[in-house]
């Protein structure tokens, strides 16, 4: 019987001096956890790695102060899945809320799933193989071992803005494989980021369909509908977080006055905050795109919940594609089979964007063979790491 003999936090600064609409993430940093486990091998503790994703700030104090304390106090059985062997994460987390009431999500669900997600890495290594085969199996399917869509997520705001440097950095991206981009909208004057997203468009040679647009939920009503009607002619990939993430009613408001696909979710971290999504928000099935966070939101456990939700209303999970851009979201995208997820190749370091060794041809992505999410081959991460359980 595996147990637990110390659990591990660390907060790490987030690389770069980027902005979207609203958010300067210079001063952003990011809960980095290690579950370190009494399983010796090779000389070495089997230690589960997580993080709780980007675009939040790091959650030290409730992860030291409510959340690690739980799970070293708990009973090691009563974490344990009923064979014996391995950990269930659902009895994980709700150990670490116990004592917490409904609702009040936010940094609680980041640091949340941070824990979580640990655990998901800890026992795929305890069966030596890679999370999104773990992933899979737990949810009886197959697992898109070929890999998934991914697009490179950039086209932020920079202190030296210039429409030059954004092609630059999406023909970059092209150039390590990627051939589906997302940039950033509404931090700048409307006729601004017209020609933002205008040069954009030349390095995909004016196809619509291989660009996202992505408001971080800035506009107002008008506003959106004002720049709905204004991106129309591109035909764009999708238009996302157009308003704040809990207005359901404005995002029903702009499905249905622009035909193009609109993106939403990565800023609901519950069940409930998806059901009145579906429910409320105009989400058009087949068209819409969904991009709730694991890492933001308590964990896969919810996550896999979120996607119960949608399918029972009618929607598809190809059309889930999690916010996040990194490893573990990688991984859980190929084992639920999901429609793809998002890449950060240029920005967020050092937990944005992939290995080297993970295969990547047209935008399609395939994990490596490593145990785990993998992290631990990532150089950037990889000093972070050893620094968390030094």
């Amino acid at each position: 019987m595996a147990k637990i003999v110390a659990i591990k936090e660390l907060s790490v600064r987030l690389q770069g001096e980027v902005a979207n609409a609203l958010v300067s993430f210079a001063e952003h940093d990011i809960s980095l956890v290690a579950v370190v486990s009494d399983v010796v091998r090779n000389g070495k503790p089997v230690i589960g790695y997580a993080f709780d994703s980007i675009g939040r700030y790091a959650q030290g104090g409730i992860l030291r102060d409510r959340m690690i304390p739980r799970l070293l106090a708990a009973e090691p059985a009563s974490l344990l899945d009923e064979a014996g062997t391995r950990f269930d994460p659902l009895k994980v987390l709700r150990t670490v809320m116990r004592n917490e009431k409904p609702g009040g999500h936010g940094d609680r669900a980041a640091a949340a799933g941070a824990l979580e997600l640990a655990f998901w890495d800890l026992n795929a290594k305890l069966d030596d193989e890679p999370a999104h085969v773990a992933i899979a199996r737990h949810c009886g399917r197959r697992g898109k071992t070929e890999g998934v869509d991914v697009y490179a997520a950039g086209g932020y705001y920079y202190p030296e803005e210039s429409t030059e440097r954004l092609k630059q950095e999406f023909e970059g991206y092209a150039r390590l494989g990627f051939n589906a981009f997302k940039m950033k909208i509404g931090g700048a004057s409307m006729a601004t980021d017209l020609a933002r997203i205008e040069a954009a468009l030349s390095v995909v040679d004016g196809d619509g369909a291989r660009l996202s647009v992505d408001a971080n939920g800035r506009f107002d009503l008008k506003m959106a509908l004002e720049y709905a009607n204004a991106i129309a002619p591109y035909h764009l990939r999708w238009y996302e977080e157009i308003g704040d993430p809990l207005d359901f009613d404005l995002n029903r408001r702009v499905a249905e006055a622009y035909a193009g696909p609109i993106a939403t979710g990565e800023n609901l971290f519950s069940v409930p905050d998806v059901k009145n999504l579906v429910l409320f928000g105009g989400m058009r099935a087949g068209k819409d795109i969904f991009q709730m966070d694991p890492g933001l939101s308590y964990g896969l456990t919810e996550y896999i919940r979120m996607l119960e939700v949608m399918e029972q209303h009618g929607f598809d999970r190809r059309n889930a594609y999690p916010h996040g851009g990194h490893l573990i979201n990688l991984h859980i995208a190929v084992g639920l089979e999901l429609g793809g997820c998002e890449a950060y190749p240029g920005v967020f370091q050092p937990f944005g964007g992939y290995p080297k060794e993970c295969a990547l041809q047209n935008s399609t992505v395939r994990p490596t063979d490593a145990a785990g999410f993998g992290l631990e081959q990532k150089a950037e991460l990889r000093p972070w790491l050893e620094r968390l359980i030094a």
